[in-house]
Formats: C-alpha cells, structure tokens, sequence
C-alpha cells in the first residue's frame, strides 16, 4: 500500500494561480495509479469559505471513500470561534482524520491545536520556511501530532529545510513529507539523521506530477526495503467513527516506496526470465519445505504445478475458431507421437 499524504481537490474562489482556482483529479489518478499509489489524503485549494470548501471534498472522499482519506482545511482568523464546528463535522460526517491549514492564510493559533488534541487529529501545517514555529508546537502540544510539508520550504528554502531536520530529531511529534522538496542531498540527511518514519511520501498532486515525485522519493537514498514509510504514531489515538468510511489509526500503514517498487519490478523481471532460471529457483525453495525428501519429489510436484496452471490457461482461453483448430493440431500431433512411441 502506497499513500500519498499531500493532494488538493475541489475549486478554490481565486483566480490568482492554480493554488486557489482549481484542483481537478482526473489526470492526477491516472498518474497516481502509473505510479502505483493506492491511497491518497486529500484536502480542498485555498478558499475564502472552508465550510464549502471541506464539504467539497467530502463528496469526492466519498466516491471513492475506499481510496481516498479527507483533511479538513481551516483558517485560524476566518474561522476564529468555529474551528471546533468544523473539525466535529468533518470527522463525525465526513469520516475526516486530519486537519490542514496554510500560513499563506494565517498562521496557526490554539483553537487549532486544541481542536486537533481534542480529536485526536494530525496537523498539516505549511510554515513557508517559518520552522521555528516547530518548537512551540512541540513543547506546547506534545500529544499533537505536526507534519510541516515541503521539509519546511516549497519556496526551496535550504535554511529552513536543514533547520526543520533539527526538531524532526529532537521532536516525536514533528513530522515532514517530500512534496516538492528538490535538495536531495537535504532529503537523504533528513532520513539519515531522523529515520524513514519521520518522512511521508507527497505529491502535492494534482499540480506536480505524482509519478515523478513517488520516482523521487523511492532513489534518495533509503535503501532498506523492510522501512516503514507512512508512520501509523501520525493517527494515534483518534476514536472517532466517522460516517464515510471507519479508519483507525493502526490501519494506516505504508512499507518503504523502495520496497514496493522494488518487489513489483521484481516480479516483472521474474516473469520476463527464462523457465529453466524460474525452474531453478521454484526447486530450491522446494528444496528447503522438509516435506520433499529428494530431487524427484520436487520434479514431480514442479510438473504437477505446470499441469494445473495449463488447465488454468486452457479453461480461461477463448474457444474460437482458430483457437480450435490449432487445438485440434496439437492433438492429433500428440496422439501420432503416442502411437509412433508403442510402436518404437
């Protein structure tokens, strides 16, 4: 399972940019499965209302509520005084497990974190390269959990981004992902020095390209396949039953996008390989199941195994006309060799 922390959905009411005028997913999923992510968190574009906003993403959320989780987005000065409102629908309505807010809107305030600790919910906080911020959270709310996105800076702030590698070590519940980030040196540091549970994989779909940030993502450098990527500590503790879709902190689990690519080019490769190499490989692990005493166990349970998958294939094959007629071929071919063999 692959999951994407960070995608916008829905319109947004500016036309200033991309950011606030429109998120359409139709290209993003057609990528996104390319890539092979299976899951994606989704959270609206910048927005003067979020009520509308959130609602919006609700309906896409509940289209797909077996691929998609929601954030609820929320601004600390336009929704001074219903922050709690919004998060309580969001989760209880709209099966939300999160919260997002930008400082391009405000920065972030305590009714925020207080609704997040009430809920039991992840921040999604983009400090735009203010990581100082960091501490406070930390020290303020130790039993919130923060992911500050972009490793603090989309503007590509290397200050900032090596900064944000400081708390991500000193602070459990400081968190990060990869959208955006194009220091891949800063990347690979991140995950040397704070682990590979600290970091999430994100596009920032629809507007970058989730293909290439997930190729991104998987050759920076983690080279161990059995990592945990999206950590399941993020949605510790949130007992909410929303009415969407039931999702539980200890259902959200993600291995290493190495691991993942690593095994489907595997198979690929394994199917692209000669029979003899597969034969080879199917008789030594034969060879270690105690139950095969010698050599010729294992051959007589190899062809056992080719007998049932050919009449696998020949039971799904299409019976046409010509499938037919080369069956036939084969047949008569096969009952000439029996009869020239009885009479060798």
């Amino acid at each position: 399972m692959i999951i994407d922390s960070h995608c916008h959905a829905g319109k947004g009411e500016g036309l200033t940019g991309p950011w606030d005028t429109a998120a359409p997913l139709d290209k993003y999923l057609i990528r996104a499965d390319q890539a092979g992510i299976t899951h994606t968190v989704l959270f609206a574009a910048f927005h003067s209302d979020y009520a509308i906003a959130n609602r919006e993403v609700a309906r896409i959320v509940s289209s797909h509520p077996e691929r998609f989780f929601g954030f609820a987005f929320v601004n600390s000065v336009h929704d001074r005084g219903r922050v709690h409102k919004l998060v309580r629908q969001a989760v209880e309505e709209f099966g939300f497990v999160g919260i997002k807010l930008h400082r391009y809107d405000a920065p972030i305030s305590r009714e925020i974190c207080e609704a997040a600790r009430a809920f039991s919910l992840p921040v999604l906080y983009d400090v735009m390269s203010a990581v100082s911020v960091c501490e406070l959270l930390a020290a303020e709310y130790p039993d919130v959990n923060f992911i500050i996105p972009h490793l603090g800076s989309f503007a590509d702030d290397w200050k900032a981004q090596v900064a944000l590698i400081d708390h991500l070590v000193r602070h459990p519940n400081i968190y990060t992902d990869t959208a955006g980030v194009r220091r891949f040196d800063i990347l690979e540091q991140a995950v040397q020095r704070a682990g590979p549970r600290k970091i999430l994989f994100g596009s920032d779909g629809p507007w970058l390209h989730p293909g290439v940030e997930f190729a991104k993502s998987v050759r920076w450098g983690c080279r161990k396949p059995t990592r945990t990527w999206f950590s399941p500590t993020i949605f510790s503790g949130w007992s909410g039953e929303p009415a969407t879709k039931p999702l539980r902190s200890t259902s959200v689990s993600l291995k290493s996008p190495l691991s993942c690519a690593g095994s489907r080019f595997k198979r690929r490769k394994e199917a692209t390989r000669g029979s003899n190499d597969v034969r080879e490989r199917s008789v030594r692990n034969l060879e270690a199941d105690h139950r095969f005493r010698n050599r010729a166990d294992i051959t007589r349970a190899l062809e056992l195994v080719r007998n049932i998958k050919l009449n696998r294939l020949n039971s799904v094959c299409p019976a046409g006309p010509a499938f037919r007629r080369r069956a036939s071929w084969r047949n008569r071919r096969e009952r000439s060799y029996q009869r020239r063999r009885k009479a060798a």
